[in-house]
């Protein structure tokens, strides 16, 4: 989707200066026009609010510096804009599934899915081989997405992840997904997925050697409705990541927490792999 200038320098503009206390009326003054109608365009150019698009920001940036560096929780609340450790801790949380120092976890690292300007990452082989086995098989709970992946022109074979999530900028992992290897445009099935409207997102790691980018992604630009016992299908046309994407970074890892256990139960008693 081509977005308007005025939302690309606001996205610009975030980017510069989520670690300060920056709000919707200073961003909408910068780019010269009222609070109500940038965001009100923001939000039809990119599908979420300026304020949700600078929270996820903040939100990676604070995952990234968590995995990535020593800094204190307290010094990396300063460091993505945020004043107070304890309103930082419950919003990261309530949103992660998990307390900042359980993201420091080493399995946190070793699942996570990342994709952002200088930061990408897709969990190794071995997890994907095991999305391949345990989460791509016919179930007789939930409903079923059945898709058709398309690899941009001339790109490499690549590993990829599809997920299904409750938000258009997940922080937490996906309540259903799979994983294929080393594939070109293919088909694919994730099974067990509850009633729900839900975002449809892949992630692929492409092979060396290749001019196109390393990485391409893929979302369904309108959440997808499934029903129990249903079958619902989709196609996703990935592309190279733009430098407007809202940056993701979620984890497969389960790491239970006083907010993550009734997501975690409710994906149980669904019969779905508990991801966090």
């Amino acid at each position: 989707m081509l977005l308007q200038p005025a939302v690309r320098q606001a996205i610009s503009a975030m980017h510069a200066r989520y670690f300060d206390s920056i709000t919707l009326t200073e961003i909408a003054a910068e780019v010269f026009v009222s609070p109500f109608h940038f965001s009100r365009v923001f939000a039809k150019a990119t599908g979420v609010t300026p304020g949700r698009y600078l929270t996820a920001i903040r939100l990676f940036e604070a995952k990234r510096l968590l995995l990535t560096t020593k800094l204190t929780v307290s010094d990396i609340v300063c460091s993505v804009g945020y004043s107070s450790v304890g309103t930082f801790t419950s919003r990261f949380t309530r949103a992660v599934g998990m307390t900042p120092t359980q993201y420091r976890d080493p399995e946190v690292d070793r699942l996570l899915l990342a994709v952002a300007p200088g930061f990408q990452r897709l969990p190794p082989l071995p997890v994907l081989r095991s999305l391949g086995k345990t989460c791509a098989s016919p179930r007789a709970d939930g409903g079923v997405i059945t898709g058709r992946i398309e690899m941009p022109r001339a790109a490499s074979p690549a590993n990829v992840l599809v997920g299904v999530f409750a938000e258009a900028i997940p922080q937490c992992g996906p309540i259903a997904f799979t994983g294929q290897m080393d594939v070109g445009s293919t088909d694919f099935t994730i099974y067990g997925v509850p009633d729900g409207n839900w975002v449809v997102k892949a992630v692929a790691e492409h092979s060396a050697g290749t001019t196109a980018a390393s990485f391409s992604v893929g979302t369904v630009r309108h959440p997808v409705q499934v029903r129990a016992g249903g079958r619902s299908g989709i196609r996703l046309r990935m592309r190279a990541p733009h430098p407007t994407d809202p940056p993701i970074a979620i984890t497969l890892a389960s790491l239970p927490s006083p907010h993550s256990n009734r997501v975690l139960a409710q994906r149980r008693r669904a019969g779905l792999r508990a991801v966090a």
